[in-house]
């Protein structure tokens, strides 16, 4: 299965609009156009949605390699706001990867190239093979 295919059946960033629009080994970037189901109370995009965005971005790097690959832990930073009409994309690298383990780091940018976020994940790989083709 294509791996862009792949990503789709991730139901809930799907149903949030977010797209996967490259996937390399130990690579991922996704894509989200804010709307207005992406605010919070404040008319901002709420962290959840961004968040979102960057663990899409992350699951398709650390898959990447055929194995099944889970998170373990995630922590973001939010460091500048937006809203309705941006472009967001989510940028993963792998900074590490082990036996049973990796390590990546996901840059939240927007359409200006300005860093809105910092997100850095760990991932256990288990021993289940994924059927994509990059």
């Amino acid at each position: 299965m294509d791996a862009k295919e792949f990503f789709k059946l991730d139901r809930f960033a799907t149903e949030a609009g977010i797209e996967l629009i490259d996937i390399k080994p130990g690579y991922g970037k996704a894509q989200m156009i804010v709307e207005p189901r992406h605010l919070n109370a404040g008319n901002t995009t709420q962290g959840g949605a961004i968040f979102t965005l960057a663990d899409l971005a992350l699951a398709a790097a650390a898959n990447s390699h055929g194995t099944l690959a889970l998170s373990t832990t995630s922590n973001i930073t939010f460091l500048r706001g937006s809203g309705p009409g941006d472009t967001l994309f989510a940028e993963a690298k792998e900074r590490y990867m082990g036996r049973k383990t990796g390590h990546y780091q996901v840059d939240v940018t927007n359409q200006n190239n300005e860093l809105i976020a910092t997100f850095e994940a760990t991932v256990y790989r288990k021993d289940q093979a994924l059927s994509i083709e990059l």
